[in-house]
């Protein structure tokens, strides 16, 4: 479902656990990693023949320095509650000229017709049923099962083993804990927070942060 196959040499911006999620991923593809970027200038490379470089610098001199035309595709490997981040560091690549990749791997079930935003990604064993539909940077991680006619804000991470009944609206910037459960035709808030292994039975208002089962309100952001 990728719509960028032919391109064949690709970037992460991340470079712990979620661009080892990504890198085996692309074992299943034809796509070489050929470089790593990271703001963090206390870690090192995860992977032995790929070189790691620090900070939007180092980014430019890179791309100025490579010598070939053949187009770069890129990945923003960083997981967690960092969406905002995800879709500032999309924005930026492609001001500087790479090309936002998907990811869909290929033990995922994904419906004909579900519409995956730019730049999103879906991994192992994870359930995408038909009418989904996703925003830019979204993450749909390991054994997650989004229902028929979910539709999720840029920048969301829907955690490993979410279970999402179907006609569910989830805004931008939304977390979705491991293991949380989400009942049919909630609506969930932009920025809010879902504690692993919740169960939501209610909307969820913006930026706030919801845990339990039922889950009910600790905190507003």
């Amino acid at each position: 479902m990728n719509t960028n196959l032919n391109i064949k040499e690709v970037i992460f911006w991340g470079a712990t656990g979620q661009a080892r999620v990504l890198y085996e991923y692309l074992s299943y593809t034809q796509q070489k990693l050929v470089a790593l970027f990271d703001n963090n200038t206390d870690i090192k490379s995860p992977f032995t023949d790929v070189p790691l470089y620090h900070g939007e610098k180092s980014c430019k001199a890179w791309i100025k320095k490579r010598t070939t035309d053949t187009p770069c595709g890129f990945y923003v490997a960083i997981g967690g509650e960092k969406g905002r981040d995800r879709l500032e560091i999309y924005n930026h690549l492609v001001a500087l000229g790479l090309t936002p990749m998907q990811a869909c791997h290929p033990s995922a079930f994904i419906a004909k017709n579900v519409r995956i935003g730019s730049g999103s990604q879906i991994l192992a064993k994870a359930a995408v049923c038909t009418d989904v539909q996703t925003g830019r940077c979204c993450i749909i991680n390991t054994s997650a099962s989004i229902d028929h006619e979910c539709q999720l804000g840029d920048g969301v991470h829907i955690c490993p083993g979410v279970i999402m009944a179907g006609c569910v609206n989830v805004g931008p910037l939304v977390t979705i804990g491991t293991g949380a459960t989400i009942l049919p035709n909630i609506s969930i808030g932009e920025g809010a927070t879902i504690g692993a292994g919740s169960v939501v039975t209610e909307n969820v208002p913006a930026n706030t942060v919801v845990v339990g089962n039922p889950a009910r309100i600790i905190k507003e952001k």
